[in-house]
């Protein structure tokens, strides 16, 4: 193994440049990782679509060893199990387990990767930390803003490094914009930002009810969530409810705040409201908007969310993306690019996504992978485990996750309540309005606990 002062030499190195184009260049960690002398155990938990391509990414970058696997979907979870004893050297099938509580209780695991749906996340995150390991843990951390205070005080108690999904931080070439145009100065004073979402990613049909397939725990899968009745397998789809998330909100917003917020510096909004409604794709079962709009407000600047899941994006090349004006110049980002635009006569700067399908060819037969998005995981994924070997703050660590979580389901709170709202992390309250405040953790099922900050004090 190097010794540690090689990763924190080369973390300082990475800090000056950009981390994720520095490891696609020189594979600053990839060699020590890949050639580690005792792989590090991992388990998953949820081997849907995004739990696997998480978990495949790590396999990439990280001499690793998965151990176990757990999913209430006996067929995806026997199919996730063979898909990683073709990928694992030793061609080991993980232990595989329907229940995660028993899956952490073999307390086996350096670390744990969370893929599961969105009112999953805190629960077993904070299982997976009180098991003693450290936590992938895909966005948003919560359903409600009570979880997420949770996820913070815990971590703390467990000494666990937590990586937030939020891996806009290492798309190679957003940070080489934060580098190159915001940390240069190029845009001058910001004052205005607009992120938006225009994907038709809302479910839009209804759905009869149906019986609940054998090989399906459906009860499990719903947790601590509310039952609703079943109509099908509710992976992927599951995001068209609030029952389990906060909507287009919850789900795409978050990125790109975060995103943003990362570029700017930028700590909690000092005011949230949001307008919207269903107003086109009435005849759905879905519960969540089709058309929603939220001003986060920040010290002297506005950042404005708006998503449509109907119509056409006003700038067709950004369906889902960021705009940040200053008083130099614009940039506007997406996963697929970016592009500078000052102001007057000065040249334009432009730069496409990274792929590495050279160096990763097995990334071209993988079912479903986000192709732009694999290198951005990659880079997430080896700044995680720096962060374990160093003891630093991840990039995308918990109290940043949360503030990006918390600011998306506060926006879905103004709505529902028909006013802005201001939240103080120290108080953990809404500030002079206690309606607002009990909205801050959800009600959970029968038989379920919910996490409160002060159970890990």
């Amino acid at each position: 193994m190097p010794s540690k002062n090689i990763y924190i030499n080369r973390r300082n190195f990475l800090k000056g440049t950009s981390a994720a184009i520095a490891l696609s260049t020189f594979g600053a960690y990839g060699i020590d990782l890949m050639h580690r002398e005792k792989p590090l155990r991992v388990g998953l938990i949820g081997t849907g679509w995004y739990g696997k391509s998480d978990l495949f990414r790590l396999m990439q970058v990280a001499n690793i060893d998965v151990v176990s696997l757990c999913d209430v979907d006996k067929k995806m979870l026997a199919e996730a199990s063979e898909l990683v004893s073709q990928r694992q050297k030793s061609g080991k099938k993980p232990k595989t387990f329907s229940d995660y509580k028993k899956m952490l209780f073999e307390k086996d695991l350096d670390i744990v990767l969370i893929g599961s749906p969105d009112h999953w996340h805190a629960l077993q995150g904070i299982e997976a930390m009180k098991a003693g390991a450290h936590v992938y843990l895909q966005k948003p951390i919560s359903v409600d803003v009570v979880e997420g205070e949770a996820l913070i005080v815990a971590a703390q108690k467990y000494n666990k490094v937590i990586q937030v999904g939020t891996q806009r931080k290492s798309t190679p070439h957003l940070v080489e914009a934060k580098k190159n145009i915001v940390d240069a100065g190029l845009l001058g004073k910001v004052s205005h930002v607009e992120i938006c979402c225009y994907y038709h990613m809302r479910d839009t049909k209804n759905r009869p009810e149906a019986p609940i397939p054998d090989f399906f725990d459906y009860d499990m899968w719903t947790g601590p969530a509310p039952m609703r009745e079943f109509d099908g397998l509710p992976h992927r789809r599951w995001r068209a409810f609030m029952e389990y998330g906060n909507g287009i909100v919850g789900d795409m917003c978050v990125h790109m705040l975060d995103t943003v917020r990362w570029m700017l510096d930028l700590g909690w909004p000092k005011r949230i409201s949001s307008t919207g409604g269903i107003y086109v794709q009435k005849d759905a079962k879905a519960n969540i908007t089709d058309t929603q709009n939220a001003v986060f407000e920040f010290e002297e600047l506005e950042c404005i969310w708006k998503h449509r899941s109907w119509g056409t994006p006003p700038d067709p090349e950004y369906p889902w993306a960021f705009k940040i004006y200053g008083e130099k110049g614009t940039l506007k980002g997406s996963v697929m690019q970016y592009e500078f635009i000052p102001v007057g006569d000065g040249k334009k700067i432009q730069k496409d996504v990274i792929y590495e399908r050279e160096k990763y060819p097995e990334d071209l037969t993988e079912k479903d992978i986000e192709l732009h998005a694999a290198p951005a995981t990659r880079g997430h994924m080896l700044d995680f485990l720096s962060a374990i070997e160093t003891g630093e703050k991840p990039v995308a660590n918990i109290q940043e996750g949360h503030i990006s979580t918390a600011s998306c389901i506060l926006a879905n709170m103004a709505l529902q309540l028909q006013r802005p709202l201001s939240y103080d992390q120290e108080k953990q309250i809404v500030l002079n309005d206690p309606e607002a405040t009990k909205l801050l953790q959800r009600s959970y099922r029968e038989g379920w606990e919910h996490p409160l900050p002060k159970m890990f004090n």
